[in-house]
């Protein structure tokens, strides 16, 4: 894929800080080499790139963003931004950097092991060794490549077989802003044993008006019978822009449920990837962003069906109001030898206004020719029969809207099993929609 001038200037600015900024860390110096290259190659992804034809991020991060100076470090307080009532382990990264005073693991650790990434090269080095890098391809995302070779920081989360974790753990992602711009490349390892299970939720959030970027990647690997249950939550009301690699791998009987909530956010890109490499595998994938001014989020998911007898379903909804902008690529993929598949996925969009746009398209790949997949999309307006009726019983317009919004989305909102987690989404959607749409 040929690269336009800016982008190549770019994409030199952050090989050469990425390259003059690589930790010391010997068992990660071959894949950071592999992947500083690769980036090189790729460039950031240019209009003609079809994964990003509507996403125009490098020229976003080239106007808004100098990869040339120096990481700054933040002090903000997670205080502010954490979920009430909610009883869990907290791991909490400012800028991209761990926060030890603000952490707390609850936990024990015969239930769960959690360090950073960078330790678990040593202490874990065998499981580490076997997944990292193993399951986002840095080869054929720029992104993928670039954190692959820059990440510093980073959570190592391993559940031992047959142990359920009681607690979740919330990882809180914050951006701080308030003197100077902010980027940050995370980098997550989850492998959750045989029969374990756990729920992990990441929450995106910046205190302060300036920029921030943030480019995190995320594998999984989720072995037989273990189930995983992982959020993230896109709350962010500052200048955030984002790039989101999360990759997940399955095992047979395994069962997966993501939840994908983009709330708040100035630019972002969610790419999510589950390959269900096994059978007797389930897999459940919830989206809903409400976009409003002139934000942009773009949803790109693939469900890998790669063994015979499994079973994945993905709704991913919009509201989208202003200038805002929606895109919504969903793939699925079932191999020749992935017999008896079940496959299936909707996104359903509300525009409130002719300026806001969606680009949405469905993806089916199928090479075998026993099994049962639909997909579809819908977009269109509110039910102004529907909106007139609700005033007719004394119901004012604005609240008479958001009660349909509201409706519309809380498909999403009970698909969430944790009581406080709903709670918490079910306030956060419901305010957003009575005050800003």
């Amino acid at each position: 894929m040929s690269t336009t001038a800016t982008d190549k200037t770019i994409t030199t600015d952050i090989a050469l800080r990425v390259e003059n900024e690589l930790p010391n860390l010997p068992q990660a110096a071959a894949i950071r080499k592999q992947a500083l290259e690769a980036l090189r190659t790729l460039g950031l992804p240019a209009s003609k790139n079809e994964e990003y034809r509507y996403t125009p991020i490098t020229r976003v991060l080239e106007r808004n963003f100098n990869f040339t100076t120096p990481a700054t470090p933040g002090t903000a307080d997670a205080t502010a931004f954490a979920i009430p009532g909610l009883e869990a382990n907290v791991l909490v990264f400012v800028n991209g950097v761990y926060s030890a005073e603000q952490s707390r693991i609850v936990s024990p650790e015969s239930e769960l092991a959690i360090m950073p990434l960078a330790e678990a090269f040593t202490r874990k080095s065998a499981i580490v060794t076997e997944h990292f890098a193993k399951h986002v391809d840095y080869n054929t995302d720029a992104f993928a490549a670039w954190n692959t070779a820059a990440w510093k920081d980073g959570v190592f989360i391993e559940v031992p077989a047959n142990k359920v974790v009681e607690l979740p753990v919330v990882i809180y992602h914050i951006h701080d802003t308030q003197t100077a711009q902010a980027v940050s490349t995370n980098r997550n390892l989850f492998v959750v044993g045989r029969s374990g299970a756990v729920t992990v939720i990441e929450k995106l959030d910046t205190a302060g008006t300036g920029n921030g970027f943030s480019n995190h990647v995320t594998e999984a690997v989720v072995a037989e019978n273990a189930s995983l249950n992982l959020y993230m939550i896109q709350d962010d009301h500052g200048n955030r822009y984002h790039a989101g690699n999360t990759h997940i791998y399955q095992s047979n009987s395994s069962r997966v449920n993501t939840y994908t909530y983009t709330l708040e956010g100035k630019f972002v890109r969610n790419n999510l990837h589950l390959s269900l490499d096994g059978e007797g595998i389930e897999s459940h994938m919830y989206g809903l962003y409400l976009l409003q001014n002139d934000t942009l989020a773009d949803n790109h998911t693939v469900a890998d069906h790669r063994k015979p007898n499994s079973f994945s379903n993905e709704i991913y909804k919009g509201v989208l109001d202003g200038k805002a902008k929606g895109v919504f690529n969903g793939k699925i993929y079932v191999r020749p030898q992935a017999q008896k598949t079940n496959a299936f996925q909707a996104n359903r969009n509300i525009l409130l206004t002719d300026n806001a746009t969606i680009n949405t398209k469905p993806q089916l790949e199928i090479w075998a020719d026993d099994v049962k997949c639909s997909h579809g999309c819908t977009t269109g307006q509110l039910d102004e029969e529907a909106l007139f009726y609700l005033q007719t019983r004394g119901i004012p317009k604005d609240t008479a809207r958001a009660m349909m919004l509201y409706a519309f989305a809380g498909e999403l909102l009970d698909a969430v099993k944790h009581p406080v987690i709903r709670e918490f989404l079910d306030g956060r959607v419901s305010d957003r929609l009575h005050k800003n749409f």
